[in-house]
């Protein structure tokens, strides 16, 4: 007996002995080439590509925001202002001095002149006199990772010995990175939130249209005593299918602009533009970590595609019985 034709179809053949009946799929439920398909594909890529960018950059900002507060969390500055009839050479090779003599400081550096124009050529510009200009000087402090440091007894000596001096803890910057971390995360959960929304909204429309489409097969499938499960699984099987593939497109393009991004990004740092760069907001490093999500989030929504395709057909063929 065969159903209607074109669609799924089923012979029924006698054995030899007469006695068994078997059921062949000829062709399946649901079409597997149409445009409503190559539109969902279409959606799924978008939707994946998206996905993956927002997930990627997520990523390399909360990687970069930690390290930067690694860094700096191992650091201290001790900042001398300049005051009238003082050096200001010597007070901070005096500041460097106190503080190599304090327990728990592995070295400390006082920058010159020259080292503190360089500091601030990305910001003002190279060629700069700051013997015109009421720059303070720098004396950068390692800490040592294995002995504590007494903060308020190294600001207390330094006060009485170098008038302007004060030191800094960076424990502000440390919140405000982790504050800028935290922030990038939550807006990257929220876009990611809004991505897989509407990537289910469209596979439902596209459910419920291969579904109209073949309201009359579902129907003479019911008829004949076919199971909702074995329905649910032909339209699960065709949109997974298909997420799978809008998925790989989709996650393939965010890997070859993060790739991009990362073969750019090392020609920059090698131009003196790029060091200036380099030298405010440090490097991004694109680690494996990206492109592991990336492959996660492009299997995982074509594993949704077809769990919320089976859903939906399931739920619509309770209603039918």
């Amino acid at each position: 007996m065969r159903l209607l034709p074109g669609e799924d179809r089923y012979e029924d053949e006698m054995s030899e002995g007469g006695a068994a009946r078997h059921r062949r799929p000829e062709t399946a439920l649901v079409p597997a080439a149409s445009i409503a398909g190559r539109a969902l594909v279409t959606v799924v890529a978008i939707m994946t590509f998206l996905a993956s960018l927002t997930a990627g950059v997520a990523i390399l900002i909360s990687d970069a925001s930690r390290g930067w507060q690694e860094e700096v969390a191992h650091e201290m500055t001790i900042q001398i202002k300049p005051a009238m009839g003082r050096d200001l050479e010597a007070d901070a090779r005096t500041a460097a001095e106190i503080a190599r003599k304090t327990p728990g400081v592995a070295s400390a550096q006082a920058f010159s002149r020259e080292e503190s124009e360089a500091i601030l050529a990305p910001w003002l510009g190279s060629g700069l006199d700051l013997a015109q200009l009421p720059v303070p000087r720098l004396v950068v402090l390692a800490l040592d990772p294995t002995e504590p440091l007494d903060s308020e007894a190294l600001g207390k000596a330094l006060a009485a010995a170098v008038p302007g001096a004060s030191l800094d803890d960076h424990r502000l910057w440390r919140a405000r990175l982790a504050i800028m971390a935290r922030t990038v995360v939550i807006v990257a959960a929220v876009i990611f939130g809004l991505v897989l929304v509407a990537m289910g909204i469209a596979v439902g429309f596209a459910t419920r249209g291969a579904m109209a489409g073949n309201r009359a097969i579902i129907e003479v499938l019911h008829f004949v005593g076919a199971a909702d499960d074995y329905i649910s699984r032909q339209f699960q099987s065709h949109f997974l299918w298909l997420g799978l593939r809008g998925g790989a497109i989709g996650g393939a393009s965010a890997v070859s602009v993060f790739l991009l991004s990362a073969g750019l990004a090392a020609w920059w740092r090698r131009t003196p533009g790029g060091d200036q760069i380099e030298a405010m907001f440090g490097g991004f490093v694109i680690g494996p970590n990206v492109y592991a999500a990336i492959v996660l989030i492009a299997g995982g929504i074509g594993v949704v595609t077809g769990l919320v395709s089976r859903i939906i057909v399931f739920r619509h063929l309770r209603g039918l019985n």
